[in-house]
């Protein structure tokens, strides 16, 4: 008879890893960091269940991350639940009905954990951390560029200085798409996902998906470029509010290196207007992504997510507490006040001859001895 194969006990599934010392304190004090500098620019802080009904969780723009939750029969109630994949529908969810009457601009920031049934390319992680912030009630490009701003202040608090921020407008080509036929709109589309100006121009007479492919780049040169393309109703409107955002982020902040590019779309499901992706130069992970959108019914809504797992990863370690040894029998005073010079203080539980190597073997870079706080060697 054949027997199922015995699993390592520290095997996970694919997508999911133990996140060990000192990775995960650094991962804790970033999202420390980050909301702090979310709650210094006025955005309180909320914090959804990772468990939600599939009907509340699933609507309106929740229904994008349907494909991509994991379900579960609530033994209570008989209903089906899902875990979250994506906190933004949840913010919006909190501000239709328990913030419903709260004075807007509603200013909303969160922090935890997402579950994914597939992971990226650029992020195979199937269990993600998230840290955002959501700006609900106010339809301006100010807004846009609060939000943009907010995140890149959030950033270098980090360490995290030297960054970009990748402006686009997802809903600009399906509207010059609409009534392609759908063949042809699919050919069309990856083309333009490739960037291949090309196979653009040879599939048929498109002059201004040429024109818009071309003006992916600098915002100082896309910008003109997209303001000079002989658009009308809703696509020159979304020309306009994404050359305004950049006009309020320069206002702010001059030298931020801003790019536009008109023709990506891919990626913002449930988005309707001016989106941003924030990057590290030379490094192909997303730090964070984001966009307007709308919430509930018909409340405009922009925000951003953060993804503390890759910022940690490309951020400075920020300087963790040195490890003191507390040979056995240290008065609790003292201690107290090792700790308050900053230190993490470890307690020896009984009395060792040599309490030195007892420090080393715990990864300690000094130890009181004889009243002194002394380096270890």
């Amino acid at each position: 008879m054949n027997e199922t194969p015995q699993l390592h006990p520290a095997l996970l599934p694919s997508g999911l890893r133990d996140v060990l010392p000192p990775e995960a304190e650094l991962e804790a004090r970033s999202v420390a960091a980050i909301m702090d500098c979310f709650a210094a620019h006025g955005y309180e802080r909320v914090d959804p269940p990772l468990l939600e009904f599939e009907d509340s969780l699933f609507s309106g723009g929740g229904a994008a991350t349907a494909d991509q939750a994991f379900r579960l029969m609530d033994p209570e109630s008989q209903r089906m639940m899902a875990l979250r994949a994506d906190t933004t529908p949840q913010i919006a969810r909190l501000a239709t009905t328990r913030l419903a009457d709260s004075p807007r601009p509603l200013r909303l920031a969160y922090a935890g954990q997402c579950l994914r049934v597939r992971g990226s390319h650029l992020q195979p992680e199937r269990q993600i951390a998230q840290a955002g912030i959501e700006l609900i009630g106010n339809d301006t490009a100010e807004a846009d560029a609060e939000i943009i701003l907010t995140a890149v202040e959030a950033l270098a608090a980090i360490g995290l200085s030297n960054l970009s921020v990748d402006l686009t407008i997802p809903r600009l080509v399906p509207e010059l798409l609409e009534g392609v036929a759908l063949e042809q709109k699919n050919k069309l589309a990856h083309a333009l996902d490739r960037k291949d100006a090309a196979a653009v121009a040879e599939l048929g007479d498109a002059p201004l998906l040429l024109q818009l492919l071309h003006a992916t780049g600098p915002a100082e040169r896309g910008v003109p470029a997209l303001l000079a393309i002989a658009l009308s109703g809703e696509a020159k409107a979304q020309v306009l509010r994404l050359a305004a955002t950049v006009a309020a982020i320069r206002r702010v902040k001059p030298h931020l290196p801003l790019t536009v590019d008109p023709v990506e779309f891919r990626g913002y499901q449930y988005h309707t207007g001016v989106c941003m992706t924030l990057f590290a130069p030379g490094r192909q992970a997303e730090l964070g992504r984001g966009g307007r959108y709308i919430c509930g019914e018909s409340e405009p809504a922009t925000g951003i997510t953060l993804y503390p797992d890759t910022i940690t990863r490309l951020a400075p370690p920020p300087a963790l507490r040195q490890r003191l040894y507390l040979p056995h029998g240290t008065p609790a005073g003292t201690a107290a006040s090792c700790r308050a010079q900053g230190f993490a203080t470890i307690a020896g539980l009984a009395p060792l001859a040599e309490p030195n190597v007892e420090a080393l073997h715990l990864g300690c870079s000094h130890i009181f001895l004889d009243g002194t706080i002394t380096p270890l060697g």
